[in-house]
C-alpha cells in the first residue's frame, strides 16, 4: 500500500495524485495495488462526507481523480489479475430522465476494485435498455442511480419493468444517489438503498455471499 497515495487522494491533492500514480507504476507497483489503495482512500472521502467534512464540490473531484487512475493503471492490469475476479455481476446504470453520474461512477469504481464484474449502461439509461441487459448480461445485482427526485419515478418504473419481465427474482435490486432512503426503496420496489458507494460495496458483497 501507498500510503502517500492514499492520503492525496483523501486530501483532494489531484496533481500530487497523478504524479504518484505515475511513478508508483514505473517503480514496478502492481497496478491492483494502486486500485485497492482508491478503495483505502474513498473510504476516508466517505467519511468525511459522513462527519460533514466534505461536500459535494470533493465528491465531484474525487471522482474525477478516479477516472484519471483508471485510464492510466486499468490497461495494465493483467489478465490474470482481470479472471481472479470471482465477485458477482453488477448492472449500474443512472436512470431515465437523470444524468447524473458522479455517485455512479464512485460506485462504479468501488464495485470494480473490489472484485465484481460491472457493467456500466451511464446515465439516462431507458427502462428497455435495463430489461434487455438484465436479459443478455444476466447480473445478480442491478443497482439504479439517480440524483433528482423525478428519478424515484424511473427507479419504480424500472424495478416494475423487471418485475413484468418476469426478472425480478433472478436479481437483487439496489438504488441510490441524492436524498434516496427507505421510503424512496419502498416506493420504488427495491431490496436495498445505499447512501455511498461503500454501502453499495457493503450490500453486494452481502447478497453474493448470500448466493
Amino acid at each position: 500500500m501507498s500510503e502517500k497515495l492514499v492520503n492525496a487522494i483523501a486530501d483532494m491533492q489531484e496533481e500530487e495524485v497523478l504524479a504518484l500514480t505515475q511513478q508508483l507504476l514505473e517503480n514496478g507497483t502492481d497496478p491492483m495495488t494502486i486500485l485497492d489503495d482508491c478503495r483505502l482512500a474513498m473510504e476516508i472521502v466517505g467519511k468525511r462526507f459522513e462527519e460533514g467534512k466534505y461536500f459535494i464540490p470533493e465528491l465531484i473531484l474525487a471522482g474525477e481523480m478516479l477516472k484519471s487512475i483508471s485510464a492510466v493503471v486499468k490497461p495494465r492490469v493483467t489478465g490474470a489479475a482481470e479472471t481472479a475476479k470471482q465477485g458477482a455481476k453488477v448492472l449500474v446504470g443512472t436512470v431515465k430522465g437523470d444524468i447524473h453520474d458522479i455517485g455512479k461512477d464512485i460506485v462504479v469504481f468501488m464495485l470494480d476494485v473490489n472484485g465484481f464484474e460491472v457493467k456500466d449502461l451511464g446515465v439516462d439509461v431507458p427502462i428497455e435498455k435495463f430489461i434487455s441487459e438484465v436479459k443478455s448480461y444476466q447480473p445478480s445485482i442491478v443497482a439504479l442511480s439517480g440524483f433528482l427526485t423525478l428519478a424515484y419515478t424511473s427507479m419504480k418504473e424500472t424495478v416494475d419493468a423487471i418485475k413484468a419481465a418476469g426478472l425480478r427474482n433472478d436479481v437483487k435490486i439496489m438504488i441510490g444517489g441524492g436524498t434516496v432512503d427507505d421510503q424512496v426503496r419502498q416506493y420504488a420496489g427495491a431490496d436495498a438503498f445505499g447512501k455511498d458507494a461503500m454501502e453499495a460495496v457493503v450490500l453486494a458483497k452481502q447478497w453474493a455471499g448470500g448466493k
